[in-house]
């Protein structure tokens, strides 16, 4: 074959795998392209990813407008610099990138400023928030003067109900119906978040109230009858005086602690020996207690002060109005993904009907059951209420199950327990 022919074979086939490897190319390109989405579905993504993002920093309220500057020098806020204004500050860059503006402010209803951008319009933002939250409506300024250049701004309020918290203030040369509509459009969604943010402030201060209630219902009665025990052992027997002393101190140290929403099993149980140690110096023989814990479910975290006020509610309304005492038992048992605690005594009961109204919130005595049974279904959920079985004359039995893995919740470890409570 001359040679001509084969350079021009050779050619060919050179030309041909080019060819192939373009066409391989564009193909990959078209698949990317088609995995990353059309354009719509970009915009889409870009919208919720600035939305959700900006979301996290407006749960707080826009209170804390009032920011130090930003990083880079990009933005900033008038007044002192913390950690609320400069949540502030970031959902304010967050929603100038989703309106694409070019400054962005947040304005409290007290008048501070957070914004993105060019922070000498503060004063211009702060009085058409003002504006906005005083009419209820969406505001539009025309020329606002900046030196040498002149920019726009829309004005739209933060209503959560009919009270407004705030407005958000958005400037661009010039300002177009698409803005201006956008930005009450994000005005709304900011006082969503706000309201959130509020609903979760009033849920921590429900949980908050109930744990008072729960440290309240630790009665006068009991204090006294605890420390007139304490008194009449300190010239029979000092030594045993000195053990209860160290007990109710224990014991009163744990139940008015301020730290924590959570506890473990393990520390409840600790407390609730403290308890018992008192009450048995009072009832003597009468009171016998018997404890059954599985070793696995002592580290489970469990809402504070949750085991106790079941065991005083055995005492005060179970063995306290029984001839000759009774006992309680408490077992604590491993159920796979849940713990399951019981509070048993063998007292004088409680009437169903009376028990029903209680745990539905009418008033009267056991009331530590119905705040116990609350606060776990507000945990929980409401599979996780108390179960009670009661008959009056037949003792009662209340059960709590709680799961045992419980991501986001943490409590500080309790010692052992071993060779605490005597039977």
């Amino acid at each position: 074959m001359p040679e001509s022919m084969l350079l021009a074979t050779a050619a060919g086939v050179v030309a041909g795998a080019l060819a192939v490897g373009i066409i391989v190319l564009l193909r990959r390109l078209v698949v990317a392209s088609k995995d990353l989405g059309t354009d719509e579905e970009r915009a889409t993504y870009r919208t919720l990813h600035l939305a959700s993002r900006a979301a996290k920093h407006l749960r707080g309220g826009l209170g804390g407008a009032s920011g130090a500057a930003g990083s880079g020098g990009s933005g900033g806020a008038s007044g002192a610099g913390g950690a609320a204004e400069q949540d502030a500050l970031r959902a304010a860059r967050h929603l100038r990138a989703l309106l694409a503006c070019e400054s962005l402010a947040i304005v409290d209803a007290a008048g501070q400023v957070a914004i993105d951008g060019d922070e000498a319009l503060a004063d211009a933002a702060r009085r058409l928030a003002a504006q906005a939250a005083a009419s209820g409506k969406p505001q539009l300024q025309r020329r606002i003067r900046l030196g040498e250049r002149e920019t726009d701004a829309a004005a739209a309020p933060v209503l959560v109900g009919r009270r407004a918290v705030g407005a958000v203030v958005a400037f661009a040369s010039p300002v177009r119906s698409g803005l201006v509509r956008a930005t009450g459009e994000v005005a709304d969604w900011v006082a969503a978040q706000v309201e959130l943010g509020e609903l979760d402030a009033s849920r921590a201060a429900l949980a908050e109230a109930e744990v008072r209630a729960l440290r309240a219902q630790i009665s006068p009665h009991f204090i006294y009858n605890s420390l007139n025990a304490i008194a009449s052992f300190i010239n029979t027997d000092p030594a045993q005086a000195r053990e209860l002393v160290l007990e109710f101190a224990d014991f009163t140290r744990y139940s008015f602690r301020r730290h924590g929403d959570f506890t473990t099993v393990a520390e409840e149980l600790r407390s609730i020996d403290s308890y018992l140690r008192l009450e048995r110096a009072r009832f003597g023989a009468r009171l016998r207690v018997t404890l059954q814990i599985a070793p696995e479910v002592l580290s489970t975290v469990v809402p504070f002060l949750s085991i106790q006020p079941l065991v005083e509610n055995a005492v005060r309304h179970g063995l306290e109005a029984k001839e000759g005492g009774g006992r309680i038992t408490i077992t604590a048992e491993d159920q796979g993904a849940f713990a399951q605690i019981t509070v048993e005594d063998d007292g004088v009961g409680i009437d169903p009907v009376v028990l029903e109204g209680v745990l539905a919130g009418a008033p009267g005595e056991h009331v530590g059951l119905r705040n116990v049974d609350a606060r776990l279904r507000q945990v929980y959920g409401d599979e996780h209420g108390l179960v009670v079985e009661t008959a009056v004359g037949a003792g009662t039995l209340v059960r709590m199950r709680v799961p045992k893995s419980q991501p986001g919740r943490s409590a500080e470890p309790a010692g052992s327990l071993e060779g605490r409570i005597e039977t």
